[in-house]
């Protein structure tokens, strides 16, 4: 590929900080700190041999983990840090969505701001005059105008920040994170822009932890670790390895769960485990469709104690919950282990199982353990959401 194709190059990237250790307070100290063995600071690497290229017009993802370096990376693409080694070439404008209403004053209006922040991106007053009514349209702050900042609620200044950012004619736009600002109709009309951005050729990259926003926009992404690149190619595979990635490092949360009991003689959970239906090995990874068994112990069950179960998303969505009342199931006197078994027709990310006890109605929780379990569904289909509806097209 020639360089004229290319809108961003990066190569060996390198990139650490001086993590002080202690602070001179007074001449005493600093003096001290001159006969000192020790250097006062430790070196943290962040990054280690970064290089990749963005084609023009291409949509572009990057994503890790949090302390990945990935924004470490997206502020050396901006050039507010300069690399310890290596180079980043930036062929055409850049603008920098990193920090939404940079500038801002509290105490001017809202009014004054956007006249304020629109300077801040280089244009003159005749250019902001022009765009004024469309900048307030697409915020939807059209009554605020005229009051203070500091009155904005946060969504707000969000909102108007994103508004006047997103007029900045740039050939490259580097993204962090800006497609979670607002409520879902403002987010929606985001997503709008950056599909009429895409198709004007302007070359986006956006620095994110939302799968779903890779999948829906990006051409190609590459996925960051511990400061090294582990993969680049479709958003399918980045996504699928991201999961994996995030799965196994949430491991500790499943063996340490947040566990609340009520009454300490009353009946209790004691822990659970998870496994494909015919097969007692424990099994954390499933397809959608899979049908799963969940085995729950309970200690001191009888008539008149009820099992629930939820299962979330690791982003805190409620997928399902139901219980032993609502089912028509009554447990026995003595009862020590309970098989609860469901068809996954979840798509793919990670979740987690929480379950409890509860009394007769399930009016009261008796004992609760946030995720006693945890699981994964693979990544085999390119359909977005939470849930494999069963659908055809006629």
């Amino acid at each position: 590929m020639s360089d004229k194709e290319l809108a961003v190059t990066v190569r060996d990237l390198y990139k650490s900080f001086k993590l002080p250790h202690e602070q001179s307070g007074g001449v005493k100290q600093a003096a001290m700190g001159i006969f000192s063995r020790s250097k006062g600071y430790e070196t943290q690497k962040v990054l280690s041999d970064v290089s990749f290229d963005i084609k023009k017009g291409e949509f572009f993802g990057i994503v890790g983990r949090n302390g990945s370096g990935k924004s470490t990376l997206l502020k050396l693409l901006a050039g507010i840090y300069a690399p310890d080694k290596g180079f980043v070439q930036v062929n055409g404008s850049l603008t920098p969505f990193i920090e939404l209403g940079v500038g801002f004053n509290p105490e001017l209006t809202g009014r004054e701001n956007l006249y304020l922040n629109g300077a801040l991106l280089g244009f003159d007053r005749g250019q902001m005059d022009e765009m004024y009514d469309e900048i307030v349209g697409f915020a939807e702050l059209e009554k605020f105008m005229d009051q203070k900042l500091k009155n904005y609620s946060s969504g707000m200044q969000v909102r108007l920040a994103f508004s006047i950012a997103i007029r900045a004619k740039s050939d490259i736009l580097l993204i962090d994170e800006v497609l979670a600002v607002g409520d879902a109709a403002f987010q929606q009309k985001c997503y709008e822009t950056f599909f009429e951005l895409k198709r004007q050729g302007v070359t986006i990259i956006l620095v994110t932890h939302d799968m779903g926003a890779v999948l829906k926009f990006c051409d190609r992404a590459l996925l960051i670790s511990k400061g090294r690149i582990t993969s680049t190619g479709t958003p399918f595979d980045i996504s699928e390895e991201y999961l994996e990635q995030n799965y196994n490092a949430d491991k500790d949360t499943v063996d340490n769960p947040i566990k609340s009991q009520v009454n300490e003689n009353a009946p209790h959970l004691e822990g659970a485990k998870m496994h494909r239906d015919g097969d007692i090995k424990v099994a954390e990874a499933y397809e959608p469709g899979d049908t799963a068994v969940i085995e729950i112990d309970i200690k001191g069950g009888d008539e008149s104690v009820g099992l629930g179960i939820q299962l979330f998303n690791s982003d805190g969505v409620y997928c399902f919950g139901t219980n032993t009342y609502v089912d028509g199931y009554k447990l026995k006197k003595g009862i020590k282990r309970v098989a609860f078994k469901v068809k996954l027709d979840l798509l793919p990310g990670n979740y987690t199982v929480n379950a409890a006890t509860m009394d007769k109605g399930a009016t009261s929780v008796i004992s609760y353990h946030s995720k006693i379990c945890k699981f994964r569904i693979k990544k085999t289909t390119e359909v977005e959401g939470v849930a494999s509806l069963e659908h055809a097209w006629e």
